[in-house]
């Protein structure tokens, strides 16, 4: 005899983030109980340390600023990006979505979306792309709102004292000139707890949550799914000792996260040196495994929303390393990046995924990666005016930063090829000299110009290293979550690998198989395709008789 079950709902969400809350919201407005499981103490999951933009193609906000864009033009540029590895039918429902869940949130929610007209898609050149207009931004976000559940707002532990929106942060131009926002605005809004980027995104959909009566179940993790005899998922067993059982009358809806912090899972699925996840740890997994429990099929498992990371010694979050995203200095003059033998081997300032996947290059005669770890290098006309991770111009350099007063005397500390890197940055002085970079092309895109300085020249990213002291901080392959897992349809639902769906299991945001394949096609596709199917599969399942 089946144990019985603890609590009951319509449609149980597990997970926290943009899929799940949207999702909650979705399904209550629909006319289902809902239930949502948290993992952690804290709620937002990714989506919380991320900027909190979404990517929305021909969106009314373009329109309203006059921006060009068409249906059309975005779907052959997200089949390109996608490299053959998503579906024309699985693109076209985003396109479609996500304008459904634009309408909707500011319907329902506190949640009102701005256009960014200059943050450019991350292959703007290509057919279709578009230099700005489909990144949405949502503000700022008063955390107070919240009232006692303030607290369990996850806060973003790098960016997270400096409230600030996107259209602030280019217009004050704070990745060439980091020291020049308004210092005092800003502090002042932090003091009165007022949160940005997707904090900010996390909290208006927890508020709307808790105006529908939702109280998310924190410290709860999902751990088995339960299921009847004709193979149907009704409920979920769930907490730390699986001590609740939960039954779901029309859908489980699975927004867990991905898998990046499993070592088990990453062997089994991930190139072996994505060691550096920028998210919070408890995205190990939970999710995939339950979805693999009742036959679901699986696609993108070798993918990942790539970044490079850097790990400043002893940094932490919820008793895990903490690692950073390296998004400016890369891109900034007086930056260039080299492997062990001291040679480039990537656009250092293209976008984060595609940039990081030549990480992965396997030397067949060396039978190594000598990619891993790479070493970003600037000299003292950078410090003089960027900042390099944490260090401003005129501040102390931490010990974690290795210096030294030649290019040959840094090679031996970090234990790169002296002679390559000579060579490597002679060239590439010229390179800066010209404004033309003819080994990587930097510089070359919107995008690659959109994080560097505007003041410099000939070359917004291009700058001679040559002024010592010279620095240099190692730089790893890292990720913003996994993109593979269950294979969803149109509606969210999982599909059993025998092809047919898995009946009352969905699945929303890092948790499946990304509709996006091999690539990223533009700032936010990843909280975008979330909060999509977090909508989709919420109104399947609330219809669900």
């Amino acid at each position: 005899m089946e144990p019985k079950l603890t609590h009951e709902a319509d449609v149980v969400v597990v997970g926290t983030g943009a899929a799940g809350l949207t999702a909650a919201v979705a399904a209550h407005h629909a006319g289902a109980s809902v239930i949502v499981l948290e993992k952690s103490h804290l709620i937002g999951g990714t989506t919380a340390v991320s900027g909190g933009v979404i990517w929305v193609p021909d969106n009314p906000r373009m329109r309203e600023l006059d921006l060009p864009d068409s249906r059309d033009e975005a779907l052959a540029y997200m089949l390109r990006i996608a490299d053959g590895r998503s579906t024309r039918e699985l693109t076209e429902r985003y396109l479609d979505a996500t304008l459904e869940v634009v309408a909707f949130l500011e319907a329902e929610t506190p949640i009102r979306f701005a256009a960014l007209p200059d943050y450019p898609d991350y292959h703007p050149e290509f057919p279709g792309g578009r230099k700005g207009g489909r990144p949405l931004d949502n503000g700022l976000f008063d955390s107070h709102e919240l009232g006692p559940w303030a607290d369990k707002l996850r806060r973003n532990p790098v960016a997270g004292r400096s409230p600030m929106t996107i259209r602030e942060a280019m217009d004050w131009k704070v990745f060439a000139n980091p020291m020049g926002y308004d210092h005092k605005l800003v502090h002042e809004r932090y003091k009165r707890g007022v949160v940005h980027g997707g904090t900010a995104l996390i909290g208006k959909l927890l508020k709307a949550c808790l105006a529908r009566g939702i109280e998310p179940m924190v410290e709860t993790p999902g751990r088995e799914l339960i299921v009847d005899g004709d193979g149907a998922v009704i409920g979920i067993v769930a907490g730390a000792d699986g001590q609740l059982r939960i039954g779901a009358r029309k859908g489980v809806i699975l927004a867990s996260g991905g898998f990046e912090w499993s070592e088990e899972l990453r062997k089994a699925f991930l190139p072996p040196e994505m060691t550096h996840p920028l998210t919070p740890p408890t995205c190990d997994g939970d999710g995939l495994r339950m979805a693999m429990s009742v036959g679901a099929a699986l696609g993108n498992m070798s993918e990942a929303w790539w970044t490079p990371a850097i790990a400043i010694p002893g940094e932490q979050r919820d008793g895990s390393p903490l690692y950073r995203g390296e998004f400016s200095v890369r891109c900034l003059p007086h930056s260039i990046m080299v492997n062990r033998y001291g040679k480039r081997f990537t656009c250092e300032s293209h976008n984060y995924n595609d940039m990081t996947k030549p990480f992965f290059h396997h030397d067949p005669v060396a039978y190594d990666r000598p990619n891993v770890p790479a070493w970003l290098i600037v000299d003292q006309a950078y410090l003089d005016k960027y900042v390099l991770v944490t260090v401003a111009p005129g501040r102390p350099v931490p010990e974690w930063v290795t210096q030294a007063a030649t290019l040959e005397e840094l090679a031996a500390k970090i234990g790169v090829a002296a002679p390559g890197l000579l060579d490597t940055i002679a060239r590439f002085n010229h390179f800066a000299e010209t404004g033309i970079d003819e080994e990587f092309r930097r510089g070359e895109s919107a995008f690659d110009r959109y994080y560097g300085d505007p003041a410099h020249g000939p070359n917004p990213n291009l700058g001679t290293i040559a002024r010592p002291p010279f620095y240099a901080v190692p730089i790893h392959p890292g990720s913003m979550g996994t993109k593979g897992g269950p294979k969803v349809d149109v509606d969210g639902r999982v599909q059993h690998v025998s092809g047919r769906p898995v009946p009352g299991l969905y699945a929303a945001g890092n948790v499946m198989a990304a509709i996006g394949g091999h690539g990223y096609a533009g700032p936010g596709i990843t909280i975008a395709t979330a909060m999509a199917w977090g909508y989709l599969a919420a109104r399947h399942a609330a219809l669900r008789a």
